[in-house]
């Protein structure tokens, strides 16, 4: 009888997941009446604004991910190697911005550093570009410091410290030749959902007033029919496509570390 409820449990999951990206799919591919075709696909590969917006949240995307890894995987590392007591106010923080909605974020990003403050960020591109990479790596910080901590729970950080200490290693070679390579499976996995974040992020990058592609699907969803059903199922793809990456990488990491 569990099992039976197991079996209902895991069909029901999959129908309510499935059919609504079924349907989605299909009707994207009716644009052409009558028949199914990928027209709807093809206008939102070639307009302007989708390469536009796409390369734009790539770019920020790549920035944040450089960013978050030089700020979580040296606090990680250190908290682990010379402050154990303090991993519980750590990792309190960095679960904050999944209780802080981001508009409370964005909104106090906009009154801290707006035109008439001492940092004026938001008067120029350069410097809300930048506020906007610091939100991206607020809401991916739950995700890349638990992959990194994960990373350098199953390695033994203090033992390795010490033998490149004894050999002479600075620390900076101590964490970017010895550290980094050992929880960079861990990173990846961090990065992959940093990534996803950043592509498909609206409330910062539209209040900020910045081209990226989650304002873009929002606008396109407002005013056309076919075509937000096409980039919708891109985006899918596109998520899916880091979610997949990340158990490939999962995988590879269990690979390496069986016993021989």
């Amino acid at each position: 009888m569990k099992k039976i409820w197991a079996w209902g449990a895991l069909l029901f999951g999959l129908l309510y997941f499935a059919l609504p990206l079924i349907g989605m799919t299909n009707f994207s591919l009716k644009m052409r009446r009558g028949e199914y075709s990928f027209d709807a696909y093809a206008k939102v590969l070639g307009d302007p604004r989708f390469q536009e917006t796409f390369t734009y949240s790539v770019t920020m995307a790549l920035v944040t991910i450089v960013f978050g890894v030089l700020l979580v995987v040296p606090t990680a590392y250190w908290v682990r190697l010379r402050m154990p007591s303090m991993r519980p106010f750590i990792e309190f923080i960095t679960l904050l911005p999944l209780v802080i909605p981001a508009i409370v974020i964005v909104f106090g990003y906009i009154r801290l550093y707006n035109t008439s403050s001492w940092l004026p960020l938001t008067g120029s591109l350069m410097g809300t570009n930048i506020l906007l990479m610091f939100g991206y790596a607020t809401l991916s910080l739950p995700y890349m410091y638990r992959a990194v901590d994960t990373g350098l729970q199953s390695i033994d950080v203090r033992t390795l410290t010490e033998a490149a200490q004894s050999l002479g290693a600075s620390w900076a070679r101590i964490l970017f030749r010895i550290i980094l390579p050992n929880v960079l499976i861990s990173v990846l996995s961090g990065a992959f959902l940093t990534f996803a974040i950043v592509i498909g992020e609206f409330t910062m990058a539209a209040l900020l007033n910045r081209p990226a592609f989650g304002p873009y699907m929002q606008l396109l969803g407002a005013n056309r029919a076919y075509e937000p059903a096409a980039l919708a199922v891109i985006a899918f793809g596109i998520t899916w496509g880091c979610l997949g990456l990340i158990q490939l990488v999962s995988r590879f990491q269990k690979t390496t570390q069986r016993p021989a």
